[in-house]
């Protein structure tokens, strides 16, 4: 049966015991009918603080259940929902808002100025929660992107706001299944994957910030059966003690996901030696929704490091710089054609889509395909280093300095050098006790069996806080133009040169 998402908290609250969970973070849980009475209540304050049918609403709530009550209130008002990260800076916001036009904004920051808003902490009063009806939004999701350049834009998917009760879930997603979201919904990926929880009927664990042991126990205490992680999460599950990763039963996922940024191959390998191939999955593709790759652990141990092979609903093409396609085993960039054909799926407000007169389309990013059609990624074309005419991949070295064990995140970008044009720079976040320049000293063998001497860190520097956030996410041309204009300033900024510098060869 095809309902609105305006309704998802009614059809289970009418279906489901009164006390079964919808949603809960930490000691606040909702039940199904408190869902929709108190989404109710907010549908009708938003209405009298000017939401219209057709109008955007912008989120900006942490992690928390008051966020699932907003969202289904903007899709009870027949509006589209944008979720904000509610600690963006202002001018940030300011540049997203004013793409946007948001008829209201629920939360933010204070020194937004949004011109009709409500506070972070807004509990509608004096108004009913009784049932109501809305004309279904045209899109039901709009999700932002590219505020790491400083052009904002917003991703409008088209799919309409109905759900298809009998369809099923996306990513092997079971019906009424126990799910945790450890990502931040301000974020594409568990902004979709926990209201798809949702919208099956499922319980919905919630964390309001991503903790490795934590999430551990939340797995065994809900029984937790699918989840989501970007690669940062699981390094730092992995990079837990042996004796408190294995002390909590794990044993009722069926699912792993991971997506958003790229795996080192070593890490997965861990994972699936941990809980078997069958249960780790792995995406690749944008909010876009132009194509997507998926791979089992299983068909990964066949083709490692691959993210898969495209899915029905697109095609796949890897195009040179010739304009052409490259051979098998070639590099190029990555490009997406839907079935539906171009535009079908998204448009864009802000931004124009790179695009050919033939309708494929790129997300930026490059890759090779093999002979049996997976997809092997690189970086995107923005983030390559350029060191004396050779191609560093930054995730390659990325990958291979966070197998070091006192490494818990790395990002690597390229510097200014006079020599060589570019020169590896490796910021690194470490564990507490960690010596720095002990570290620094040592990597040159740490990684000798691990890259090729021209593709080592050159320098390195300690930064107190994680360089990517907990979707994984990393602001890389934020970080190098940084610190390529301290350079320029002559300005120090805690570097430390590596021990034998990869210059000499």
């Amino acid at each position: 049966m095809l309902i609105p998402l305006a309704d998802v908290p009614r059809w289970y609250a009418e279906r489901k015991p009164a006390d079964a969970i919808a949603v809960s973070h930490g000691a606040d849980a909702l039940t199904w009918r408190e869902l929709e009475q108190r989404a109710n209540a907010r549908a009708r304050a938003f209405a009298a603080k000017g939401v219209k049918p057709g109008d955007f609403v912008a989120i900006g709530l942490p992690n928390s259940n008051a966020f699932f009550e907003t969202s289904f209130a903007v899709w009870k008002c027949g509006a589209t929902p944008t979720s904000l990260s509610w600690r963006l800076p202002r001018g940030e916001a300011a540049a997203v808002l004013e793409i946007l036009k948001p008829s209201l904004v629920v939360g933010g920051e204070a020194d937004w100025n949004a011109p009709n808003s409500l506070p972070v902490d807004f509990v509608p009063e004096g108004f009913s929660e009784e049932p109501l009806d809305a004309p279904v939004a045209r899109y039901w999701k709009a999700m932002t992107s590219g505020g790491s350049t400083g052009r904002p834009k917003v991703i409008l998917d088209h799919n309409p706001a109905v759900f298809e009760t009998t369809s099923p879930l996306l990513l092997g997603m079971p019906h009424e299944a126990s799910v945790l979201n450890p990502g931040p919904l301000y974020h594409n990926a568990p902004f979709i994957l926990s209201h798809s929880a949702l919208f099956g009927g499922g319980q919905l664990t919630g964390m309001v910030k991503f903790d490795a042991e934590e999430t551990l126990r939340l797995i065994e205490r809900e029984r937790v059966q699918w989840v989501n992680f970007v690669p940062t999460m699981m390094h730092r599950i992995w990079a837990l003690p042996d004796e408190v990763r294995n002390r909590y039963d794990v044993s009722s996922l069926q699912i792993v996901f991971h997506m958003a940024a790229p795996m080192p191959p070593w890490l997965k390998e861990k994972w699936i030696e941990w809980l078997g191939p069958e249960r780790v999955w792995e995406l690749y593709g944008g909010t876009e929704r132009q194509g997507a790759c998926v791979i089992s652990g299983v068909e990964w141990m066949a083709h490692k490091g691959s993210v898969g092979r495209i899915g029905e609903t697109a095609r796949l093409r890897i195009i040179g710089e010739d304009g052409n396609d490259v051979a098998p085993g070639e590099t190029g960039e990555i490009y997406f054609l839907p079935n539906d054909g171009a535009g079908s799926t998204y448009h864009y407000l802000g931004a124009t889509p790179k695009r050919r007169t033939d309708g494929w389309e790129s997300l930026g990013d490059i890759g090779r395909l093999d002979e049996e059609g997976y997809l092997y990624l690189g970086d995107r074309l923005a983030d390559m280093v350029l060191r004396g005419g050779a191609n560093i991949y930054p995730a390659e070295v990325e990958a291979a300095v966070s197998e070091h064990p006192e490494v818990r995140s790395c990002v690597v970008v390229g510097l200014p050098d006079p020599e060589f044009g570019q020169r590896v720079h490796a910021i690194l976040e470490l564990a507490d006790s960690a010596d720095a320049q002990k570290i620094a000293d040592g990597m040159g063998d740490f990684l000798k069996d691990r890259l090729s001497r021209y593709k080592h860190p050159e320098s390195f520097e300690r930064v107190d806080t994680a360089p990517r956030d907990d979707s994984g996410k990393v602001r890389r041309t934020m970080l190098r133009d940084e610190r390529a204009a301290w350079i320029k300033q002559n300005r120090a900024f805690r570097i430390m040169p590596a021990r034998a510098a990869a210059k000499s060869e």
